[in-house]
Formats: C-alpha cells, sequence, structure tokens
C-alpha cells in the first residue's frame, strides 16, 4: 500500500514497490493453451490473448468489442496485465489518493446519462451525447503499455478510436494549438473532490499535433467490456507514449485553444510534472528515479524490473513529433 507524505501542503503518494501476485497460475494456463512450434506462433499468440482475455475477464460489464486496430504501433505481444490487476491498482485521485481507493469508491460514478462538450477554437462547436461519440468511428482493440510516473506499469487491451477522428470532424481553426480536456468534477458522485490534493476539475491537455497521432486514443472500454468507473468511464484519453497522468478519465469538455492549458498536475508541482510528461528514462523525477519500471503482476515483489524505454517503447512512431526540442527543458 502507498505510503502518503507531504508536499507543497497536499497529500501526495510514494510510489509502492508492492506488486500483488494475481495471475501467476493464470499464466501457466495461458502457456498452456498456447500451441507450440515457430510456424503457428503469430496465431498462437492471438488465440493465446483471446483465452487469456475469457479467463481474466469479469463479465458483468457491458460488452464492447472491438478490431484489431491496423495503426502502426497500436498492438504488443506483450502479455496483458490481469483484469483484475488493471481494475484495482489506478490512479484517481477524484475517488482517493490510494491505488486501491477508486475500486471501492467509484460506485458512485454514474456514467449514464453523458455527454461531451466541444468548444473554443472549432468551426463545429456542440454537445455529444455518449452513443453519438460512439457511432463517430468503428471501435477498434489496442493492446498498449500504460507506464506511471511512480514507477509500475500494465499493458492493457484498450478498445476505442483515434482522437484524430472526433478532431477532424469538429474541424479545427488555424489558430487552435492545443486541446485541453475537462474532466468531472461533482462532489456529489466524487467524494475526493474538494480536497487539497489538485485544484479540481482536473485539467490535460496535448498539442494538436499529439492530438492528432493516430496512437492517441480515446478510449470507451477494456478487455472487450465498457470502462469500468475506477479506470475513467465512459470515455477517457489514453495517450500511450505519455506517463499515465495524461490519459484524462472521465471527460466532459474538450477545448481547443492558442495557448498550452494549465494542467492539474502542472499546475500542482510544475518542478515535478511537465507539460509534456512524455517517458524518457534519462529525466528523472526529482524524488526518484525513472530508469527501470515494475510491470504490475509480474511474478512478485522480487521480480527483476524493466528498463524504461524512450517514448515508453513508441519512439519509432512518436519521436519526429519532437525534433529539435530539448527533452530535459520540456519534460
Amino acid at each position: 500500500m502507498p505510503i502518503p507524505s507531504r508536499h507543497r501542503g497536499f497529500l501526495h503518494p510514494i510510489p509502492s514497490d508492492i506488486t500483488p501476485r494475481a495471475v501467476y497460475e493464470e499464466r501457466r494456463e495461458l502457456l498452456r493453451l498456447m500451441a507450440a512450434g515457430a510456424a503457428g506462433a503469430a496465431l498462437a499468440a492471438w488465440a493465446g490473448r483471446e483465452a487469456w482475455a475469457q479467463v481474466q475477464r469479469p463479465g458483468k460489464l457491458a460488452a464492447l468489442p472491438g478490431t484489431p486496430s491496423a495503426v502502426a504501433g497500436a498492438a504488443t505481444m506483450e502479455k496483458p496485465t490481469s483484469y483484475q490487476d488493471a481494475s484495482s491498482y489506478n490512479n484517481f485521485y477524484e475517488f482517493g489518493t490510494d491505488k486501491a481507493d477508486p475500486a471501492r469508491n467509484a460506485h458512485t460514478l454514474k456514467p449514464d446519462p453523458w455527454t461531451v462538450e466541444i468548444e473554443g477554437l472549432v468551426k463545429k462547436p456542440g454537445k455529444y451525447a455518449l452513443e453519438d461519440l460512439l457511432r463517430l468511428s468503428a471501435q477498434e482493440e489496442r493492446i498498449y503499455r500504460l507506464r506511471c510516473v511512480e514507477g509500475w506499469s500494465m499493458v492493457i487491451p484498450w478498445v476505442g478510436y483515434s482522437l484524430a477522428e472526433l478532431v477532424r470532424r469538429v474541424e479545427p481553426l488555424g489558430s487552435a494549438k492545443y486541446v485541453e480536456f475537462v474532466t468531472l468534477a461533482d462532489k456529489a458522485r466524487m467524494p475526493y473532490i474538494g480536497s487539497r490534493v489538485l485544484d479540481w476539475p482536473y485539467v490535460e491537455g496535448l498539442r494538436l499535433d499529439e492530438a492528432l497521432h493516430p496512437l492517441t486514443l480515446l478510449a470507451f472500454g477494456m478487455y472487450g467490456e465498457v470502462l469500468p468507473n475506477q479506470n475513467g468511464a465512459p470515455v477517457r484519453l489514453v495517450v500511450p507514449w505519455k506517463y499515465g497522468f495524461k490519459s484524462a478519465k472521465s471527460i466532459v469538455k474538450i477545448r481547443f485553444t492558442e495557448k498550452e492549458p494549465a494542467t492539474a498536475w502542472n499546475k500542482a508541482a510544475p518542478q515535478e510534472y511537465g507539460f509534456y510528461s512524455n517517458v524518457n528514462p534519462q529525466v528523472d523525477h526529482p524524488r526518484w528515479s525513472q530508469a527501470t519500471e515494475r510491470r504490475i503482476g509480474e511474478d512478485g515483489l522480487f521480480a527483476k524490473k524493466r528498463k524504461t524505454l524512450m517514448f515508453n517503447g513508441y519512439e519509432a512512431q512518436v519521436g519526429q513529433l519532437y525534433s529539435g526540442m530539448d527533452l530535459r527543458k520540456f519534460f
């Protein structure tokens, strides 16, 4: 369990190295299910993921299947994190600062009905019901790594489509340079709204070219089902080459701006959380190294840590976005 410490007047959790052992036996079963031999390796990997999903998926939420994405870099052959771990070890400070708090407390979130408002520097502002957003594009499955600034990571099968589909539909003006994401801040549904942890509502932002990159996902589900409340229901952002806090949850407003948005963690602790927050093993957090990470569910507390990959392993796809930039200054 993370132990909170005081930092700049608010509670800020120290990263925990304690990894739950939730999937040891399931992994052995998965290996048994996968076919042997080089000729069937690719098919076996896909079949193994499907068999794994049937075992791990709780089957309690509405199904939201997606076809495998054809976007380059939108899938990894790494073993997905168990649904249990991915849905019970979360950062969602509106429901508490401990990693287990969101799963305990997020039942108060009511994700239906839901509306997302588009405003700012666009030709077609308006309000979209969740059903309208779902109809904009076919749902895809994307198996992305999620790397958190505290030193832990997961591999999650997300369901959604490129945010670019929505961005192009609302037609940003030539003066639009950034996209701001405003999340729900409802004291009646989110018990920690009003705490001193952050300046609510939670706000995140991307440069427009980052928002238009095909890897940036507008997500409505995970593991073939709609998003659990604690994972950002009913609609969230997934930006796989950035630290997890950049992927805003429970979005209610998307605003197009000319100036860089003031984002939640950057306002709270600018020396620790830059606007870009790209995964970069060479730029340490002031209080811990970012050079390694621990994969949640990976053989317990004493498992060897992994080396952190530049841009979380997506350098080939997104590195050109930051050509010529000093990534130590623009962290």
